[in-house]
């Protein structure tokens, strides 16, 4: 923890306050987030229906704006999306925990989506532009913050919620609004390059640029890529709970072995994280670490395909061996496979970028990657419900492993055609519309 927090102060003071600001930001989402469909369907007596009706609003809202996000952090400054972020969600989750009705609920929840959709780009933005030469390392130790605020978010909102789910979302926005006065009175105004070009010759339209991005077909080819990672990652709270309740069942020992999956996920990133991104940079070149990320995340789900072959026992400690060990190796390999892609993923989406737009890319780049978790989270419980109908328990974890491996080929054939690189710098994004 000392080296750790050594590496941090190494940095500049904006970087710095970006990081506690994602741990901030995650522990006071995390903390109310899992519990709320249990607040809509239990103490409201909301139907399931309409559950998923408010949770989807508040992932359409942040997926369908990161794009316009992202623009508009390139064009007004970073600052002003990150504190604009932190108000909305401030006032979103206190509305969650004070209304009845479903307009206001759907509103609250659309708040919150478009929330992250203002901060999440400016931030990474943001993080990239003062780290500098060193953006690799800085997204390691983002990643960090990053999960250590999803870790603790959970289990700081089960306390809370124990007493009253309102308790929850009020403390959860007091974090939000704590954080919005920290932004506007420590965060450095920061405004993109292209936003003080723009001052001088008055920039291109919203939607030259948005076609300029749209005409760079490696970053768009890099971005179709990686969804891969990001349904494989998503497991970890869809595939592997599931195959530990249908083996261990829903009772205290599916409850603790669930839990034990997000404890390994996360303990690994913060414990090995940087140590992972220095080996893996003073050995590979970023495309290599990509390729080898995305392998280690497809062979994964192996233990899960080899445990199939595995006769469940009827009784004694082995089922619940079958249930836990399994899954949480999967997590394992997961945790360090998303390890080695994650910083050198950041990096490469500001090497596509040009340096240009920055934000609308990571906008754009998360809105792809979010439609890919839709639709392979459909993908992916449909596999399940097929093999529990057919009788194929492996048949999930098969189509896992070659998406991994099919992703894994795909950012090989980039990086050996050159396409990871940086654009020539006589060849501007911008200027190619």
């Amino acid at each position: 923890m000392k080296g750790l927090l050594t590496q941090v102060r190494s940095y500049e003071r904006s970087v710095q306050l970006l990081m506690v600001n994602q741990f901030t930001i995650n522990l006071g989402f995390y903390m109310l987030m899992p519990y709320l469909a249990a607040h809509l369907s239990g103490t409201l007596g909301l139907a399931g229906w309409i559950v998923g009706l408010v949770l989807g609003v508040r992932n359409f809202s942040q997926q369908g704006m990161f794009l316009v996000g992202g623009t508009l952090a390139d064009r007004l400054g970073y600052k002003p999306m990150i504190v604009a972020g932190c108000v909305l969600r401030t006032l979103g989750f206190a509305t969650l925990g004070m209304v009845d009705s479903l307009p206001a609920l759907l509103a609250a929840s659309a708040a919150t989506g478009l929330a992250g959709a203002l901060f999440n780009p400016a931030v990474r933005a943001y993080l990239a532009a003062d780290a500098g030469e060193r953006r690799v390392e800085a997204f390691a130790l983002f990643n960090v913050f990053y999960q250590a605020g999803i870790l603790l978010g959970p289990l700081a909102g089960m306390v809370l919620t124990g007493v009253d789910f309102r308790i929850t979302c009020l403390v959860s926005a007091g974090i939000f609004a704590v954080l919005s006065v920290v932004q506007i009175r420590a965060l450095p105004a920061r405004r993109s390059e292209d936003a003080k070009r723009q001052d001088s010759d008055a920039g291109q339209s919203v939607l030259a640029q948005w076609r300029g991005i749209l005409a760079n077909r490696p970053f768009l080819l890099f971005s179709v890529a990686m969804i891969g990672s990001y349904v494989l990652s998503f497991q970890v709270y869809l595939a592997l709970p599931l195959e530990v309740r249908r083996l261990g069942g829903d009772g205290e020992f599916g409850t603790a072995a669930v839990a034990m999956l997000f404890a390994v996920s996360g303990l690994t990133t913060i414990l090995g994280q940087t140590r992972v991104t220095a080996w893996c940079k003073a050995r590979y070149e970023p495309g290599q670490a990509l390729v080898r990320g995305l392998a280690a995340m497809g062979l994964a789900f192996v233990p899960l395909l080899l445990a199939t072959a595995v006769p469940v026992p009827e009784s004694g400690i082995g089922p619940w061996l079958l249930a836990a060990v399994p899954p949480t190796l999967a997590a394992l390999l997961l945790a360090i496979g998303t390890m080695i892609a994650y910083p050198f993923e950041m990096d490469t989406i500001v090497r596509l970028s040009g340096d240009r737009l920055v934000a609308t890319h990571y906008g754009l780049y998360n809105t792809i990657c979010g439609v890919g978790i839709t639709v392979g989270n459909l993908g992916t419980g449909a596999a399940l419900d097929a093999a529990l109908a057919a009788g194929m328990p492996a048949l999930p974890w098969i189509a896992l492993i070659v998406l991994g491996l099919a992703c894994a080929a795909a950012l090989y054939g980039l990086h050996r055609t050159g396409r990871l690189a940086a654009p020539p710098a006589s060849e501007p994004l911008a200027a190619s519309v």
